[in-house]
C-alpha cells in the first residue's frame, strides 16, 4: 500500500514537471510557439527573446511553481503516511524530469533551471536563495542565462552541504537529488558550454532566429 503512495505520488510529480508553461502561456497571450523561434527552447529565456517581458516572467513563475508544488505535495505526503524521504527525492527529480522531458511536447522540453530553483525552494529555502543570488551575480556580470545557470548548478551540491548540520539537517536521499539535478542541468547545457567556449552564445534578451 504505501509503496503505491510512493509511486503515485512521483508519478504526481512527474505530470505536473510536464505543464509546459511557456507554451501555454505564449498561446495565451498570442504569442508565438516559443518552439519555433530563437533556441526552441520551451523555457523563460526564450519566451524573452519573443520581446514580451510579461509572457517570460508568466513562463518563470509557472515553471518555478510546479517543481514547488511537487516536493511541498510529496513533503505533505511522506509526512503523513511516515514515509522516507526517499519519496521527496524521487519527487524532485520526477518533477524536473517532466519539464525535461514532457509527455506534452513529445518528450522534447525546456532546460529545467526555474523548475530546479522551484525544487530547492520546496527542500530549503535557504539554498534556493543562494542559488538564485548566484544566478542573478553571475547574469548580471556576464549576461549570460546559461552560464549563470551552470554556475549555480555546479554550486548547489556544494551549498547543501556546507549548510548541512547547522542551517538544515543532513539527508543524504535528498543531497543525492540536488546532486542529480545538477549533473542534469549541466548535461541540459552541454550544448550551451560549447557555444560559450566558441563565444557564440547569445546574450539574454537578444533576439535571435531559429
Amino acid at each position: 500500500m504505501l509503496w503505491m503512495i510512493a509511486l503515485l505520488t512521483i508519478g504526481i510529480a512527474y505530470v505536473l514537471g510536464s505543464l509546459p508553461f511557456a507554451v501555454i502561456v505564449s498561446r495565451l497571450m498570442g504569442l508565438a510557439d516559443p518552439r519555433t523561434f530563437g533556441s526552441a527552447n520551451p523555457g523563460a529565456t526564450n519566451v524573452l527573446r519573443s520581446g514580451n517581458k510579461m509572457a517570460a516572467a508568466l513562463t518563470l513563475v509557472g515553471d518555478l511553481l510546479k517543481g514547488t508544488a511537487a516536493v511541498w505535495l510529496a513533503t505533505k505526503v511522506s509526512t503523513a503516511f511516515e514515509l522516507s524521504s526517499v519519496v521527496i527525492a524521487g519527487s524532485a527529480i520526477a518533477v524536473f524530469l517532466g519539464h525535461v522531458f514532457p509527455f506534452t511536447l513529445g518528450f522534447k522540453g525546456g532546460k529545467g533551471v526555474a523548475t530546479a530553483i522551484g525544487v530547492l525552494l520546496a527542500l530549503q529555502p535557504w539554498l534556493a536563495l543562494a542559488c538564485v543570488l548566484t544566478w542573478l551575480a553571475v547574469a548580471y556580470i556576464f549576461k549570460y542565462s546559461s552560464l549563470a545557470a551552470i554556475v549555480a548548478a555546479v554550486l548547489a551540491p556544494a551549498y547543501y552541504l556546507l549548510g548541512a548540520g547547522s542551517l538544515w539537517p543532513m539527508d543524504t536521499p535528498i543531497a543525492l537529488a540536488i546532486g542529480t539535478l545538477s549533473v542534469l542541468l549541466l548535461w541540459r547545457h552541454s550544448a550551451n558550454i560549447k557555444r560559450l567556449l566558441l563565444g557564440q552564445e547569445s546574450r539574454i534578451g537578444q533576439k535571435k532566429t531559429k
